[in-house]
């Protein structure tokens, strides 16, 4: 009798056991699991429902991940092995393609082109999330290639709709004195999501905001209506941008939106002049309690103060970084998403 109590005892413990690891919170955090299941798996068809982001079984969920830097610059990290090495190295749940317009980007350089689709194929075969971003800054009007956003977002919808892995990021920082939501964003925004729902009924769309990604709180009072899954950007820098910009992001989500840090650094807004740890941190657990997805920017080796690595390292994109070859941004933030630094 004593020796049968002992093996209910046994058992109950192992069932507690199992039951208590399947609540275990901490895999939320992680791009691979400790049953080697890949985010994508877990999470499956994101969607937005009203403030938040929803994994497939209608959960909230926030992604943490790294951009690239612009791939007509520094295109080699756009690679199966580095994204790999972000992944299970780094714990990044999302990878972001970065690929300017202007500067020597898609427009003058259609070629650039082949760093995105090499970035959206490694993230399906390695099971995370990617954002394809249609970078524009120095053309802060997304009007201005807009004929050509349509074309390539159909492209890119045409060809990799149908996984759950891909997010469109379709103008990333709109910016200048006559560039308003109503005038400008809003209208091209439209039109490209008009022809990515035609051919994609189902993946999250990101649509940026006037000031460099900064009012969402003016996108939130006059939102794109009449389709689902779509999200709206935020973009901060750590050593600029404090608690008016978090002011924005409260009344945007008051007013319903659902926001996406698709761009934040711990330096200035330059890129440069210091890491600001203590103020990433703030910024992050704000983030945390509102369950809001970001993503760092970037991957580079120039030398910037934001860029995770440190200047000239890895010149050939190899990935398998050493301590010595991330920046002091680089080894801060993977700290933060190894869980490693506690987000309060």
């Amino acid at each position: 009798m004593r020796k049968t109590f002992c093996c209910l005892l046994l058992v109950l413990s192992a069932l507690t056991g199992i039951l208590s690891c399947s609540k275990d919170d901490s895999d939320t955090r992680l791009s691979v699991d400790r049953w080697g299941k890949t985010v994508v798996e877990r999470y499956g068809q994101l969607k937005v429902s009203g403030t938040q982001l929803l994994n497939a079984a209608g959960r909230p969920v926030q992604l943490r991940g790294v951009s690239s830097f612009g791939l007509q610059y520094e295109g080699q990290y756009a690679n199966e092995d580095v994204i790999r090495w972000l992944r299970d190295d780094w714990n990044m749940q999302i990878w972001r393609a970065a690929m300017y317009t202007a500067e020597g980007g898609y427009i003058s350089r259609s070629a650039v082109k082949s760093r995105v689709t090499d970035s959206v194929e490694a993230a399906i075969k390695l099971g995370i999330y990617v954002i394809i971003d249609w970078h524009i800054l120095s053309d802060g009007d997304p009007r201005i290639y807009q004929k050509q956003a349509v074309e390539f977002f159909s492209e890119m919808a045409e060809r990799y709709g149908q996984y759950p892995n891909l997010i469109y990021e379709i103008c990333n920082e709109p910016n200048g004195r006559d560039v308003t939501w109503a005038g400008s964003v809003k209208p091209y925004a439209e039109a490209v999501i008009a022809a990515i729902r035609a051919r994609d009924p189902d993946n999250i769309i990101i649509v940026g905001t006037p000031t460099w990604s900064q009012d969402v709180d003016i996108a939130a009072a006059s939102p794109i209506t009449g389709y689902e899954n779509i999200m709206y950007s935020l973009h901060f820098y750590a050593g600029t941008h404090g608690s008016a910009l978090q002011r924005k992001a409260e009344i945007a989500l008051s007013r319903g939106i659902a926001l996406f840090v698709t761009e934040c650094g711990t330096s200035q807004a330059t890129g440069n002049d210091g890491v600001y740890e203590a103020e990433t941190l703030q910024w992050f657990s704000f983030l945390q309690k509102h369950n809001i997805s970001w993503i760092n920017w970037s991957l580079t080796n120039k030398g910037e103060s934001s860029g995770i690595l440190a200047k000239g390292a890895d010149r050939t994109g190899k990935g398998h970084w050493t301590d010595s070859e991330l920046s002091q941004s680089g080894k801060f933030i993977r700290k933060i998403m190894r869980n490693e630094t506690q987000i309060k």
